[in-house]
């Protein structure tokens, strides 16, 4: 299973939030981890930015976006900027991508959150077009009608994973995807909901074993500080938790929320957490670090434990 880290903008104004995320990506690369995943906020710093600005400060580390909505733009332009960042990044990029929520959609972006799951299909279409060879992308089905001349080509092959919790989107991303990216899964949810029918999808595509990414909040602390974390990752991570696509996840598993998906403890907690999730079948995990304290020094001594113990902990798991 490879070890991987959340990469995002926090609080704060934009330019600290780029020395930030670039302090943050130089650290992941420094200390071995295999990927780095990049969230696409709503109110914030646009993902496909940012892992082109990271790209410029590292050499080997992996740049997934987790993920990028689709509704939010036309399939030639998401194409088009990913294939740039791909080459910018020297072949690095893994493209995450997702029908998001209504709330995103709807309520946000005033589109109308319909058959998301039938859209993403024939999104993906579009995508594997452009993503196939340098030229025209000739594509119509229910959604677009495109004809569109495109002169780039991808650099080395682009992953494409797929955000899927249901039946449905899971075989779909089996079936036209390289894998999915989780989030508010737990090991059982994982190892019998999500991996028997991606892998069954792909399996009957004759297409390789899905990328299986699960993303966790971790926290390295003492026994008596467990619940204390539980409580914050509820607190600053739980608003997903009112979605009703989030809340189904929920339920092909033991968890109730975030809290408790959230990996908290010392160090042999926090590897048997990963281990569990190794064994559920996440080829992927991407850490969002957790630190807990009651000032600005004790959560920035926090979050140093925790990433120097994720860094020794992905050696040992390699």
């Amino acid at each position: 299973m490879r070890i991987g880290v959340m990469v995002g903008p926090e609080r704060g104004d934009s330019a600290r939030k780029v020395a930030r995320m670039l302090a943050d990506i130089d650290w992941a690369e420094s200390a071995g981890l295999d990927t780095a995943w990049i969230p696409q906020i709503p109110n914030d710093f646009d993902a496909l930015v940012a892992v082109a600005l990271m790209g410029t400060r590292t050499s080997r580390i992996e740049l997934g976006t987790a993920v990028v909505p689709l509704q939010a733009q036309h399939p030639i332009a998401l194409a088009r900027q990913a294939l740039s960042v791909h080459a910018a990044t020297g072949g690095r990029l893994v493209l995450g991508v997702g029908p998001s929520h209504h709330w995103i959609v709807d309520d946000m972006l005033g589109i109308p959150y319909e058959r998301p799951a039938a859209f993403t299909r024939d999104y993906l279409q579009v995508l594997d077009a452009a993503f196939a060879n340098p030229g025209p992308v000739d594509v119509q089905n229910d959604s677009f009608r495109v004809h569109n001349p495109l002169d780039l080509n991808p650099v080395a092959p682009l992953p494409v994973l797929v955000a899927a919790l249901g039946p449905v989107m899971l075989t779909l991303a089996g079936e036209r995807a390289d894998g999915t990216v989780l989030w508010m899964a737990d090991e059982r949810a994982v190892a019998e909901h999500v991996v028997p029918r991606i892998t069954k999808a792909a399996d009957n595509a004759g297409r390789p074993a899905p990328r299986i990414v699960a993303g966790i909040p971790v926290c390295l602390c003492g026994a008596g500080e467990v619940e204390a974390a539980r409580e914050r990752a509820n607190r600053i991570l739980g608003e997903a938790e009112v979605s009703p696509n989030y809340q189904r996840l929920l339920s092909y598993g033991d968890a109730k929320d975030v809290g408790d998906i959230c990996a908290a403890g010392d160090e042999d907690a926090i590897a048997a957490r990963f281990r569990r999730f190794a064994d559920a079948g996440v080829t992927d995990l991407s850490v969002r670090l957790l630190p807990i304290g009651d000032n600005r020094d004790e959560l920035v001594a926090s979050k140093r434990r925790t990433r120097e113990m994720i860094a020794a902990l992905a050696a040992q798991l390699r």
